[in-house]
């Protein structure tokens, strides 16, 4: 009786585990598997995509240089005795202004001398012209019928003669040139860069005085991206064609210097050569006078500040034009095709800093989302905020995932 019940235990054990078993593999688990959302879970705002005429703008900068900028020096030596109340760091000047005065002492009396010297030469050759004339009368008065030879006619004293005046007056002429440039004028209307001597200084030949540059305009050196060359015509035409002549290309200067200040200039030249450290190509833009009228209502334009330009491009009859807050990593654009959300690829023509211009991947009734969206898959459902603009849209065929389109 022992025995039977030992050997029965093991029996009911190993048959409960049967019994779990087929319980198990006849009701299997199941997963709880929730359907698609049929109700669209995001809202976004879409513009329908028009072909329309755009105006493009580059964008620049670049800093403010003079048209001219030399250095005023002294041709000839001797003390300072006048300085012009200009003559001032930051001091304008016309042409023709007296900046600096030398004591042109000196310089008189070698006038003088050089005078003396003309007036010596010129009686010395007066002189030799009336010997001259005396021996031809007296060559004749002797009855000679022959030409007269040179030595006989004093030609060659005579012409020595003629010799010291010339070099008498271009020494006099040298003097007084020396005496002129004691006074030193202005080359050019302009400013005082950087005042160097002052009164009481004794200076030499070839000394700088003073740094200047010319008021009449000032120039900006901007680059140009290589993406922007074709969508500019550039001022660098090498005959003049009056027939083929067009308006110079506008530029627009902005400067946060002193508050917000707006300079209209036009682009002059364009440099001949690519720059060798940034690879771009520079053009220069005018600002006629800087410091008159356009001045005005404005602070005058420093040199060396720092500006930045907007630049007339040409103008697309047809462009297809976007924000470039609705691109995404510079390759792909949201469209919205029959209530469904839909990712395309683009290919860009030329962007700046606000919108983009699209050469692919985009054409007209297209209903791009301009809501920010993160990383989201294509084909679930969406609501437009503006139904009135999908409306108009052309529709979308949208592809599902593993489908090809016929």
């Amino acid at each position: 009786m022992v025995v039977t019940k030992k050997a029965i235990i093991p029996l009911i054990v190993l048959a409960a585990f049967i019994i779990a078993a087929l319980l198990i593999f006849n009701n299997p688990p199941e997963a709880k598997r929730s359907r698609p959302p049929s109700k669209p879970q995001l809202t976004v705002e879409t513009l329908a995509l028009k072909e329309a005429p755009y105006q493009v703008r580059l964008q620049s900068y670049g800093t403010v240089r003079p048209r001219i900028e030399s250095q005023l020096v002294a041709q000839v030596s001797g003390q300072i005795v006048e300085v012009s109340p200009q003559f001032r760091n930051g001091g304008f000047f016309e042409r023709g202004d007296q900046l600096v005065k030398i004591d042109s002492r000196d310089y008189e009396a070698e006038v003088n001398i050089a005078k003396a010297a003309l007036i010596s030469a010129e009686q010395l050759l007066a002189e030799e012209q009336a010997r001259s004339e005396q021996a031809l009368e007296d060559w004749r008065r002797l009855g000679n019928t022959t030409q007269a030879s040179d030595l006989v006619l004093r030609k060659p004293q005579l012409q020595a003669a003629q010799a010291q005046v010339i070099s008498a007056k271009s020494a006099l002429d040298k003097v007084q040139l020396n005496l002129e440039r004691t006074r030193i004028l202005a080359p050019f209307a302009g400013r005082i860069l950087n005042k160097q001597v002052d009164v009481g200084e004794v200076v030499s030949n070839n000394m700088p005085l003073a740094s200047i540059y010319a008021t009449d305009y000032v120039e900006i050196r901007l680059p140009l991206k290589n993406r922007d060359l074709d969508y500019i015509r550039l001022p660098e035409s090498y005959r003049f064609n009056a027939s083929q002549h067009n308006e110079p290309v506008a530029v627009t200067l902005y400067s946060d210097l002193v508050g917000d200040q707006i300079w209209q200039g036009k682009i002059v030249r364009t440099e001949g050569a690519i720059d060798g450290t940034s690879r771009q190509l520079h053009v220069v833009a005018q600002i006629d006078d800087p410091y008159g009228v356009q001045a005005t209502d404005k602070q005058p334009l420093k040199i060396g500040e720092y500006v930045t330009a907007q630049i007339q491009g040409v103008r697309l009859e047809n462009a297809l034009v976007i924000p470039n807050s609705s691109i995404y990593q510079g390759s792909y654009v949201y469209l919205v095709a029959q209530g469904r959300l839909l990712r395309r690829n683009i290919e860009i023509a030329w962007q700046n800093d606000h919108e983009a211009i699209i050469q692919q991947g985009l054409i007209t009734g297209d209903q791009l989302v301009l809501t920010p969206l993160g990383q989201v898959a294509s084909g679930i459902p969406v609501k437009v905020l503006n139904p009135s603009a999908s409306a108009e849209a052309q529709p979308l065929a949208l592809v599902p995932e593993g489908e090809k389109s016929p």
